[in-house]
């Protein structure tokens, strides 16, 4: 009976339905013939799927590593650095502080010739030289060293703001013992102002310490004339030059340096190695910081890694050898990559100053781009958005924010580096990538937009909510 029920109701409805489907048919029909189908909206049509294949990410995969443009936070050990360590990391395992049998002698020998290669580089004396375990350690002996030597007469530290944070946070430690530290502010292109640093000297200033080239936006500091200006005034004169060691010439005599950091991931040799210069003559005195069996001239205890060492001196040398070969091919590079970009986005923005730099450290802001999202696409590609000390903070670089850049610029940027290893394939491949995925993210962004149609957002008063 429920059978013969629901037969008689579906034969009931059935010609509804259908002749409703048709009625539905027939309007919609009607409206597509009512509704002009223009050029315009073809050519829209066309545009959109055009932009769609264009800034497709789906299919992007990555086989293999990425390629490596990060040079300022490390560099790849060179192969001859490797080949000389090898010996002092297999058979000629000895302590080079053992005195009394060959094993010691033979690693010690070989120290003493590292030490050579690193005083070679910088034009010093190797007495001069003072194996650390890298530049942090250098610049804390070196910042805090001198200034609690000479604390009892001179209680006064003078640096920049732009300084690499282990300079910082060694003259927030002075302040907390009771030192006065003056934080230079820097111009628009991240060069200091010679005659603001002579105003801030006083008969109290023990120490002024300045970076030679910024490990963020690569700007190199006047540093025969700051070494010229301290020397007159009787001021001892530190400078941090990891990133400037075997890039550029530096001799510590001819631009008056008293004490110099040197780092040796960042010249192609091993990391956990570093190297601080302290000048003999006028001598410069410090306290150590770490206690012990009085080795490295009693300023540094502890027992020298001789591999390590070693690998530095190596560095070092070949550093010197290939300088105005690697000079030349990162400048090209660096120009190449630089070109690119800009000759095919707008709104691109160089941090620091275009001449006073080097050219291996390229750090541009894309305007109405977040960098984290760019460094996101960029995947395949090793970048960074700042230094790789501070990486872990969301906080915009604090070295773009002491050379006026807007926030937003600042969470915009990118840094590049360029190294010895780096080849034209690479520097292309990111240049594109980069172009790519900045016009994509430009495309999702209402600023952009806006920017497009003529709108200074500077006008705008955005409402708080």
């Amino acid at each position: 009976m429920q059978k013969m029920l629901g037969r008689l109701q579906a034969q009931v409805l059935r010609p509804n339905v259908t002749s409703l489907a048709f009625v539905l048919r027939q309007s919609s029909t009607a409206a597509a013939a009512a509704k002009p189908s223009t050029k315009n909206q073809a050519t829209t049509s066309k545009e959109f799927r055009e932009r769609q294949v264009r800034f497709n990410i789906k299919n992007e995969h990555t086989e293999g590593r990425p390629l490596y443009l990060d040079a300022q936070a490390t560099t790849p050990m060179d192969p001859r650095v490797l080949d000389a360590m090898l010996p002092y990391l297999t058979n000629c395992f000895g302590n080079p502080h053992s005195r009394t049998h060959a094993y010691g002698w033979e690693t010690e020998q070989a120290v003493e010739v590292a030490r050579e290669q690193v005083a070679k580089l910088i034009g010093a004396d190797p007495k001069e030289i003072i194996f650390t375990s890298g530049a942090t350690e250098s610049n804390n002996i070196a910042v805090k060293g001198v200034a609690r030597f000479y604390g009892t007469n001179r209680k006064h530290v003078i640096t920049t703001q732009t300084e690499h944070k282990c300079v910082l946070d060694s003259c927030r430690a002075l302040e907390n013992e009771g030192y006065r530290v003056t934080y230079l502010p820097v111009q628009a292109n991240g060069i200091i102002e010679l005659k603001q640093l002579e105003e801030a000297m006083t008969p109290d200033t023990s120490l002024v310490s300045i970076m030679t080239v910024n490990n963020e936006i690569g700007v190199k500091q006047p540093i025969q004339e700051i070494g010229k200006l301290c020397r007159s005034r009787k001021v001892f004169f530190h400078t941090d030059a990891a990133q400037a060691v075997g890039k550029i010439p530096i001799d510590v005599n001819a631009m008056n340096i008293d004490l110099m950091s040197i780092s040796g991931h960042k010249i192609y040799g091993p990391k956990g190695v570093g190297a601080l210069y302290v000048r003999r003559r006028p001598r410069v005195r410090l306290e150590p910081i770490q206690s012990g069996g009085g080795q490295e001239r009693g300023l540094r205890s502890g027992t020298v890694p001789a591999p390590l060492a070693v690998g530095l001196g190596t560095a070092a040398e070949l550093s010197m050898q290939e300088m105005d070969y690697d000079k030349k091919w990162v400048d090209f590079l660096s120009k190449r990559l630089m070109d690119t970009i800009t000759n095919s986005l707008p709104h691109v923005i160089r941090n620091g100053d275009p001449v006073h730099t080097y050219s291996g450290c390229l750090n541009l802001s894309f305007a109405y781009v977040e960098g984290e999202s760019l460094l996101m696409a960029l995947k395949d590609v090793a970048l960074s958005s700042g230094s790789a000390c501070t990486s872990a903070s969301l906080e915009p670089s604090y070295v773009l924010r002491a050379i006026g850049t807007d926030e937003d610029l600042a969470h915009s940027s990118i840094r590049f580096g360029i190294g010895r290893f780096t080849t034209i394939e690479e520097v292309d491949y990111t240049a594109n990538k980069c172009i790519k995925h900045v016009e994509r993210l430009r495309e999702m962004s209402p600023l952009w937009e806006m920017v497009q149609e003529g709108i200074d957002l500077k006008t705008i008063q955005w409402s708080q909510h």
